[in-house]
Order: C-alpha cells, then sequence, then structure tokens
C-alpha cells in the first residue's frame, strides 16, 4: 500500500515546491564533505513520518514485546457477500455464507473478527438447511458455538445475516492510514453540490471487517462472491470478475462478482459511484480504468503506460501477471494514498489529473507500485504485519525496476537516492529491525523501513548477487509460495537455493537488526611505498543497536590509464585496504555502485570532484560531485558547473542552473534550455534568467 504506495506525509521542513536539506561544500580543498540529501517528493513516493511510533519505546519490565503471527485455528475457505445500503444511516445491510474447516486441531467453536455489527442471525447450513447457532458478540469479535465437533477433513458453512454501521464504533487510524472505519460513504445524503455520492471500502490492516465477519488476519486466504444491489445509476467494482447484472423491480441493480483465485481478506474491495469506465485489454484480460465522468478522456493517462507494465512486470519476474483482471479507480476523501486490493486498486483523489496536468507529475511510480502488488503482497503475501517488508519493500523496488527500465538508470537512481534520504532522515527518531516483531501498533509499520530501506535493501543484494541470480531467486520465491503467506526466511531460502550461497549474513543484518552503516574515509597516497591507501572506519554509534556491518562494497581507483576495480569486504570497526598504484591517484571512489543502505564521509578534494564529475559513472557519481562543488569559485570548479548545464540527466542540470554563474554563456546555454523537453528545466531556466 502507498506511496510505496499508504504513507503519504510531509515532514514540516519539506515543502511541495522542493526543498533541500545538505552541507554544502567549502572552499577549503581538503575539508572534508558529509552530504544527506532530501528532495522533493512526489505525494505518491513519500514514506516519512513526521514522528517516532510507540514501538520505538521497548517494554521495561518482563519479555520484549513480540507480536506472534496469527494461529490459524480455522481456515477460511470461501466468503459469499451480498450487501445493500441505506445512505442516510450510513448502513451497510449484508448476508454472508463462509465456508470454513478445522486447521488441524478439531474444533466445536469458531471466532470471526466482526467489528460494529448488529447481529441478527447466525447459523449453520446443511444440505440446503439451516440451524441457528448459539454466540456471543462483542463488538468486535463474534464468537460460535459450532452445532458439532468438525476435523480437519470436514468443511462446514456459516450463515450470518447483520447490520453494518461504521460511522457509529469508535475509530482508530494511523498517520499513514488515517481511518479504520473500514467501509466509507461520501457524501451519502447528497447535500454537498459538485461532490459524487460514493461508497468505497479499504481493508488494510484489518480494518475489511468493519463491513463484513471474516477472519481479519494476513495469513488467512479465500475465494469470494460478492452481490452489490444499488441503485441503477451507480456503477460497482469489486475483485474478480463482474458475471452478471440484474435490474429490479424497485429501481435497483445487482451486481455479481466473483473471485476464483484465492487472496487475503484484507485485500477485499468494493467501490460505488458515478464512473465513467475505461477499458484496454492485455492478453485477454480486461484493464480498465475507473475515473469521474469529466476526467473520462484524461483515464489512460491518468494511469499511464499500465499494460507496458503489466508486460514488464511478467517477464521480468519471469510469471505473467496471475489475476483475471486489472482494475484501477479514483475515489473522493480516500484515507491513504492507494491500496493494492487484489484486481481493483484504488487511488485517492490526488492522481486525477488532466493530461496537461500530468506533464509535471505523472502518476507512474504509484502505478507501478500498486501493480507489482499483485506479485508481492496478493500472490505471496505477508504472513503477519511484522512481516508487512515481504509486501512493501517490492513494491518500492518496483518503482526503480520500472523507472531503470523505462527512463534509465540515472532516472531509477535519483528515485533510490531520494527513498534513503527518506528512510535516513527518519532513523534516528524510529529506528528498529526491518522485520518488526515488536511493534506497539501494527500501524507502526507503515514507515521508511518497511518501504524505503527495504527497497534499498533488495538493490543492494541485487547488486551482491548479480542481476540473473536476483531475478532467478525472485521468481523462485514467487513460483514456489505463490497463493501462500509467507515469511522472510522463505525469500532468503529461495536466493540460497538459486546461488547456492549461505545468505544468513545478509538477512540477519539487513532484515532482522537495526540501523545502517555509517562510514567515514580517508583516501591517502604513499608516494614511497607507491600504494593507494583506504581508511575506513565504521562510526555508528550506540553499539547496542547498531553491530559492526558486513559490507562487500567496490572501490574504482582512476589513474591516467584509466580505471581499476578492487571488490572490498569491511566487516570491521576499522579497516585499512592499500593496492599498488604506480602514480598518485586522481579519484578513489569507495561504493562505486552506490548501493550502500548508509551514509558515507569522505575526504576528496576539489580537483577529485571535478574529476569525478567527468569520468565516474552513475548518477550519484555527478551529483555528488556538483552538490560539492556549488559553493566554490575556483574557474575551475565554475567550468564544471557550467558543463553540468549540459548532463545528460535533468536533475544534475536543474542543480547546475540553481548555481551557475551569471556571464554571458551561461545565459546562452540557459535559453537554450528554454525548449528543454523536461517542464521543470524549463521552469528552472525561466527563473534564473531573470534574477541574472
Amino acid at each position: 500500500m502507498k506511496d510505496s504506495s499508504i504513507l503519504l506525509l510531509i515532514i514540516l521542513v519539506f515543502s511541495w515546491n522542493g526543498c533541500k536539506i545538505f552541507q554544502p561544500a567549502s572552499k577549503a580543498d581538503d575539508e572534508i564533505i558529509e552530504v544527506v540529501m532530501m528532495e522533493e517528493r512526489d505525494l505518491d513516493t513519500l514514506y516519512v513520518e513526521a514522528e517516532a511510533p510507540k514501538s520505538f519505546n521497548p517494554p521495561t519490565k518482563g519479555l520484549a514485546r513480540y507480536n506472534s503471527t496469527h494461529k490459524q485455528l480455522h481456515d477460511l475457505l470461501h466468503t459469499k457477500l451480498a450487501v445493500r445500503f441505506d445512505w442516510q444511516k450510513q448502513y451497510l445491510f449484508g448476508k454472508a455464507t463462509l465456508k470454513f474447516k478445522p486447521h488441524f486441531y478439531s474444533s466445536n467453536e469458531l471466532v470471526l473478527d466482526a467489528k460494529g455489527f448488529d447481529i441478527h442471525r447466525v447459523s449453520v447450513i446443511k444440505n440446503n438447511d439451516t440451524t441457528d447457532l448459539k454466540h456471543t458478540y462483542n463488538q468486535t469479535q463474534i464468537i460460535i458455538n459450532l452445532d458439532k465437533d468438525y476435523n480437519r477433513k470436514e468443511t462446514y458453512t456459516v450463515f450470518i445475516d447483520y447490520t453494518a454501521k461504521p460511522t457509529e464504533r469508535n475509530l482508530g487510524g494511523s498517520s499513514a492510514i488515517s481511518s479504520d472505519q473500514g467501509l466509507y460513504f461520501v457524501n451519502h445524503d447528497g447535500k454537498i453540490k459538485d461532490k459524487p455520492q460514493q461508497i468505497w471500502t479499504q481493508g488494510e490492516t484489518e480494518a475489511n471487517s468493519a463491513w463484513f465477519p471474516t477472519i481479519d488476519k494476513p495469513n488467512e486466504r479465500c475465494t469470494q462472491e460478492m452481490y452489490i444491489t444499488v441503485q441503477d445509476k451507480f456503477i460497482t467494482l469489486s475483485n474478480g470478475l463482474l458475471l452478471n447484472s440484474t435490474k429490479n423491480t424497485n429501481g435497483t441493480r445487482t451486481d455479481y462478482w466473483k473471485m476464483n483465485q484465492p487472496h487475503a481478506p484484507y485485500l477485499f474491495m468494493m467501490t460505488v459511484g458515478e464512473f465513467a469506465v475505461v477499458k484496454d485489454e492485455w492478453k485477454g484480460k480486461e484493464v480498465s480504468y475507473y475515473v469521474e465522468p469529466r476526467y473520462e478522456a484524461h483515464a489512460r493517462a491518468i494511469f499511464s503506460n499500465t499494460k507496458e507494465m503489466l508486460s514488464f512486470f511478467s517477464e521480468k519476474l519471469g510469471m505473467d501477471y496471475p489475476w483475471d483482471k486489472y482494475a484501477q479507480i479514483v475515489v473522493r476523501d480516500y484515507v491513504s494514498g492507494a491500496m493494492e486490493n487484489t484486481t481493483g486498486v484504488i487511488f485517492g483523489k490526488f492522481v486525477q489529473k488532466t493530461e496537461r496536468e500530468l506533464i509535471d507529475n505523472h502518476n507512474e511510480n504509484i502505478v507501478a507500485h500498486e501493480l507489482i502488488h499483485h506479485w508481492f503482497g496478493d500472490l505471496v503475501t505477508c504472513e503477519s504485519w511484522a512481516n508487512l517488508a515481504l509486501n512493501e519493500s517490492f513494491a518500492n523496488y518496483g518503482e526503480y525496476l520500472w523507472l531503470e527500465y523505462k527512463y534509465g538508470k540515472d532516472e531509477a537512481d535519483h528515485h533510490m537516492h531520494r527513498e534513503l534520504g527518506g528512510y535516513l532522515y527518519t532513523s534516528d527518531r524510529n529506528m528498529h529491525d526491518l522485520i518488526n516483531f515488536s511493534y506497539a501498533d501494527r500501524e507502526d509499520m507503515f514507515d521508511a523501513h518497511s518501504y524505503n530501506k527495504g527497497g534499498c535493501i533488495l538493490h543492494s543484494l541485487r547488486n551482491y548477487i548479480g542481476d540473473d541470480a536476483f531475478f532467478a531467486g525472485l521468481n523462485m520465491y514467487l513460483k514456489t509460495h505463490a497463493w501462500t503467506a509467507v515469511e522472510s526466511h522463505d525469500l532468503r531460502l529461495a536466493f540460497e537455493k538459486v546461488t547456492g550461497e549461505d545468505l544468513n549474513w545478509f538477512f540477519n543484518q539487513w532484515f532482522f537488526s537495526t540501523g545502517h552503516p555509517e562510514l567515514d574515509v580517508i583516501y591517502s597516497y604513499d608516494t614511497t611505498l607507491n600504494k593507494a591507501i583506504v581508511t575506513v572506519k565504521q562510526t555508528q554509534s550506540n553499539s547496542k543497536f547498531l553491530p559492526i556491518f558486513q559490507l562487500p562494497l567496490a572501490l574504482d581507483i582512476y589513474t591516467k590509464k584509466g580505471v581499476e576495480r578492487h571488490e572490498i569486504w569491511i566487516n570491521q570497526r576499522e579497516q585499512i585496504f592499500s593496492f599498488d598504484v604506480a602514480e598518485a591517484p586522481k579519484l578513489m571512489n569507495l561504493d562505486a555502485d552506490k548501493i550502500l543502505v548508509g551514509t558515507i564521509k569522505e575526504n576528496k578534494m576539489v580537483s577529485n570532484y571535478i574529476y569525478q564529475y567527468h569520468n565516474a559513472p552513475t548518477f550519484l557519481d555527478r551529483y555528488n560531485a556538483i552538490l560539492n562543488l556549488i559553493n566554490n569559485k575556483n574557474p575551475l570548479v565554475q567550468e564544471t558547473i557550467f558543463a553540468a548545464l549540459s548532463d545528460k540527466y535533468w536533475a544534475i542540470q536543474n542543480l547546475a542552473i540553481s548555481h551557475a554563474t551569471n556571464n554571458e554563456p551561461t545565459k546562452v546555454q540557459l535559453r537554450k534550455m528554454l525548449t528543454h523537453p523536461h517542464s521543470g528545466i524549463r521552469t528552472s531556466s525561466v527563473n534564473k534568467l531573470t534574477t541574472m
């Protein structure tokens, strides 16, 4: 869920115009410079939180807090719902038919999650006959006395007639998902002019049990049927396929949606409203876009490249999109950013723009995020909220993969840099294991660890084992665990099976430990011994939480003969690495692939940064070089910043524009950039010219 994707919070120090936080370079050549930067974040890619969640405070007495996976006593096999609505009261009238079997042990008692209901009848169905069952209800759960002991080889069907009153119960929520009401009525009495009437649901984490009885846990999974009765003017959407619509004599219509593939209850969805529906097709499957009628002409642009993404992710993962359809819908007053409900993704109104508006702020990151969730999260689901990163880190990394494919590595690396910045900015106030069994509230899991840090860790793993092994491992993980719930060790075992390597060290360090490395790096050259020397200190403090990290990193050493790469393994508090080099290097560049999930403080000189900009290959090499030169008036520095106006990537051009020298060559170049394909560059060029 999101934007990542959903956690759409803005730290007070940010603005929509793109505030930056960094330490500028000094004029002194040998001054140590550390840069930790945050950039403008689109609404759909900012996953940071304004304050530490309660889970950061460990218990002071007794055993440490541990949130275990839900114990499965009964397996929910199938859910059939028939629902209709009272708009004025904001009620749902429901009839639920639920099929179960005991998970292993025989049982004569069933406990279902059901929040804020009036329960009218509970019965068991046998041979088309119903027998009422004794039950108790505490406004949160129904405890049902079954008619007999059932063993694990037997199935049984329970029928519940109920009224859901979502607005009348005590509500919760979090900074990521602002309400757990579950079922929402928009403009329920029709009194707000020009605002559509809508009904929609939001299930994650455990809010769908506010509108139908279920076992509302992520390690449960069932097929479903949904009969939705509405006024005939309304369009409905639910999971699976619309099999038929029946017009009733009272001016209503009943739509029948069926989902043949099992998925978790928190992924159930339903929307009702007056929508324009634009349809496409991908490999014989319906792809549809639901928007407000006035946006119908822009629907495909709002969800741009959806069909291409379906093809890309299917090919990249070695597994075709596994569901019967793919629908995306925009609703009003949504309580999060977007939600990956299986086959029916709900988005907040912020994505609904005209094609002209989308030029400056496209939706592709959040569209990619929710789409790849249909493999990571919907097909293979985290078994507990402690394992949420198994859903969200992959969705987060799906954004990187799409940008890398569609727009190139610079665009993807720029995005990853912002993701890392989001994690680093919040880490000092909210530090915990990626797989966090000690959370105080499951909503705390929707933070910059599960999203940002998790995606960065996957990128680091990809770099370590190589592309072929990484995607082969993902394919094995998906095919082995399709239609099931998983924990992080399942992911580790898939990668170990492919690579033949014990990866416990990697998973223990990044998934089951806290924090990140902070490296202090000093480069030097011994002219007597002709050796390039790199001294690396891990300076992360508070060793109780921040252990020594094992870091396989690339070191590139540049001389006039070219670049030589060395693979080094950092695994001590302080290490010295030396290499035979015939002359003083022009540049030594640790973490040459820029995959470190942490920070580096280096002693590079101005001459090193100038050389780095012109010769090192990655976006971050060039970007950090300019960032560390911008306040230096040395003529060679100014020549480099001028050169950056013609960089191949817009973000570096944009940085150079803001710090370009006021002279005629700069003005000439800025005038040329007034026709730049990127609107941000055109705007920056105009603004800069007006100040010259």
